[in-house]
């Protein structure tokens, strides 16, 4: 163990060098939540657009899908860094981080956007239409109220895999968590053991308590949603028994 990968000066090493990873740390929860905002803005634009019943609106929306699901992130990230600049446009590598992940996430959103909405009963948005709501309005007083409580976990376990992939921010030296800690493994003996360790060690801090909650808030819905169903049985065995 004296001069293995995991050496007990190599874990003195990154203690003593704590700022490094902690620097990465603060670039990584600021990127995360900006990105996660512009997902979401996009998201529900993009899942609105996708249940709007106008085809070409939902084309759109379908092609925006289409591409950023199929596409691997790392190479949305290193195509932008090396593309903007080419048209004139020059933004640092924090912005492009925030830019490129959050349009990345704003099409899982919409998809869970899109499955929100339309789980909601036609009929609330008939009945909206009737009185003369628009669709814009339909979908801010009727409709999207009633998704969120629906979309919650599995727009919770979006923002676990978004704060997960600010580590492709790395491949163009974005100062984050991943890139912080390759870097410092690099320069400071081969320690990437450690640097590793630690740094998935972090990802999981931050990643575990979203995850427990989107698990608990899902089971709270499902138990919510079965003494529901019970109870609406009760009342049908009792009109029937009548």
């Amino acid at each position: 163990m004296g001069s293995g990968p995991f050496a007990l000066f190599r874990w003195q090493k990154l203690f003593s060098d704590y700022r490094v990873f902690a620097e990465g740390l603060g670039v990584t929860l600021v990127v995360a939540v900006l990105a996660l905002l512009l997902a979401l803005l996009i998201g529900v634009a993009l899942g609105m657009l996708s249940s709007s019943g106008v085809k070409p609106l939902q084309a759109i929306a379908r092609v925006y899908v289409e591409f950023f699901q199929n596409t691997p992130l790392v190479i949305q990230v290193f195509f932008v860094y090396n593309a903007l600049p080419t048209v004139g446009i020059m933004l640092d590598v924090f912005s492009i981080g925030v830019l490129v992940i959050g349009l990345y996430h704003g099409a899982y959103v919409a998809e869970v956007v899109r499955a929100g909405i339309q789980s909601i009963p036609k009929g609330q948005t008939e009945a909206s239409r009737s009185q003369g709501f628009t669709y814009i309005q339909t979908m801010r007083y009727v409709i999207l109220p009633q998704t969120i409580q629906i979309i919650l976990p599995p727009l919770t376990n979006q923002a676990v895999n978004l704060i997960k992939n600010t580590s492709a921010m790395a491949v163009v030296a974005g100062g984050d968590l991943m890139y912080r800690a390759d870097s410092w493994a690099s320069n400071g003996f081969l320690s990437y053991g450690p640097a590793y360790i630690v740094t998935g060690v972090l990802y999981f801090l931050l990643c575990f308590p979203l995850a427990s909650f989107a698990r608990k808030y899902e089971e709270k819905l499902k138990s919510r949603d079965l003494v529901q169903t019970t109870a609406e049985l009760a009342v049908v065995e009792e009109v029937v028994e009548c």
